[in-house]
């Protein structure tokens, strides 16, 4: 099944969603054990940091046979820790920048595993409250130069990230490599949510996020998992039976899909990416992990697929195609017309649409969708992009470039 001499490891392994504490740490000691890179990375840090895919509303989980649907669940959260405290003696901690929850509900109430944490004395930064760093993105970025991120992630030694087995109506799957986009700053630190959640961004910046990180461990709750889309009428409940880790984001993310059913190498417009690109095939294609199964030693216990996964789709196929195309328009036309935009708008957040500022506020929050901003033209993406006359963040316009000659030899038959 896999290659001896890979650069990469990953092993899934078979567990009742039923199974006991132990037997569910058990599992994952058996999938966690050959990862010799990750635990050579691990045994040397004094701290580490843990992104659990974990962080929402209490009275808006959904709960599926006793576990989270959505989110990893207790009992996976508790044999990593388990495992973490038995082979090192780093400093743990876990770290969050929840999005959602009312202004007045702390981030505590938000925080699913809490209980968790406070049995194995693991502390719980909150991202909010951090100090924010711009990281650069090592050997440079494929969407951007740098990112707004937590300064306790940069004071960790390895990272980790723990995500739940689950498909995404905009990005077709969110696995590890996506777990790590809750680390993104929100204003005034950092940018909004639906800065970098937007199209064409969204899969190269979510490859410069694995790269910034590089996980030593990486691991995939698929006890009970999530097919169709999150937090909404779409969603599905699975129950897959199966744990999987690897030493490396991408690789992992990869056999993943492959569970899934879903083909780790295949891009936009193939189920279940219908929105947009594979940002783990873009982050291999920058030289970062693999999507080859060829190229990754790998083995399970369990068969593919392990339920029947999809991602639901949310707008006619026409208008994804336009709204991809209009988004690289736009990027490419402020590149253009950048030093006249400065000029009449630094330092705030510009809507651009067909040549022209639909929109612009200094905070960067949208009230309202942008489906309904776009007015007459909805088929018009509407491009959003903080004026910085520096350009901090460095923003890579080629990738709208290449966005637009790409999309000849995708176009669909319409």
């Amino acid at each position: 099944m896999a290659i001896v001499t890979s650069d990469y490891r990953v092993r899934a392994v078979g567990c009742d969603y039923n199974a006991s504490d132990d037997a569910v740490y058990a599992a994952l000691k058996r999938a966690t054990d050959p990862l010799t890179k990750s635990w050579e990375r691990l045994s040397k840090a004094k701290r580490i940091g843990i992104k659990f895919n974990q962080d929402w509303e209490p009275d808006r989980v959904i709960y599926h046979a006793g576990q989270r649907q959505q989110l990893v669940s207790d009992v996976v959260a508790r044999a990593t820790l388990r495992l973490l405290r038995e082979r090192t003696s780093a400093e743990l901690f876990a770290v969050d920048v929840g999005v959602s929850g009312k202004p007045d509900m702390p981030r505590s109430v938000m925080t699913t595993i809490l209980p968790v944490l406070n049995e194995f004395n693991v502390p719980f930064i909150d991202g909010r409250e951090d100090d924010v760093v711009w990281h650069k993105v090592p050997g440079g970025g494929l969407m951007f130069d740098e990112y707004p991120l937590p300064r306790s992630t940069f004071e960790a030694d390895e990272m980790i990230s723990v995500q739940k087995l689950k498909n995404h109506a905009f990005m077709g799957i969110t696995l590890c490599m996506k777990n790590l986009f809750g680390l993104m700053m929100l204003p005034p630190k950092g940018r909004t949510r639906a800065y970098y959640h937007h199209l064409v961004r969204m899969p190269y910046m979510l490859a410069d996020l694995g790269r910034i990180y590089n996980p030593a461990l990486n691991i995939i709750d698929g006890l009970v998992c999530q097919a169709g889309e999150e937090w909404g009428p779409g969603d599905e409940p699975r129950i897959c039976n199966t744990l999987i880790a690897g030493d490396h984001v991408v690789a992992t993310d990869a056999v993943g899909a492959h569970l899934m059913g879903h083909d780790p190498q295949s891009d936009w417009l193939t189920e279940p990416f219908h929105r947009d690109r594979n940002s783990l095939l873009c982050a291999a294609e920058g030289g970062f992990g693999t999507v080859n199964l060829n190229e990754i030693d790998w083995d399970s216990e369990v068969q593919s697929p392990v339920g029947k996964f999809f991602a639901k789709i949310t707008d006619p196929l026409e208008i994804v195609y336009s709204w991809r195309k209009t988004s690289a328009e736009q990027g490419l036309y402020y590149l253009e017309h950048r030093q006249e935009l400065c000029e009449r708008y630094a330092g705030e957040y510009i809507l651009l649409q067909m040549g022209e500022v639909k929109w612009h506020d200094k905070t960067g929050n949208i009230w309202g969708s942008r489906r309904q901003l776009s007015g007459e033209h909805p088929e018009q993406a509407m491009w959003l992009k903080y004026v910085d006359p520096d350009e901090k963040e460095g923003e890579h316009y080629e990738v709208y470039e290449r966005t637009l000659s790409h999309l000849p030899q995708l176009t669909p038959s319409m």
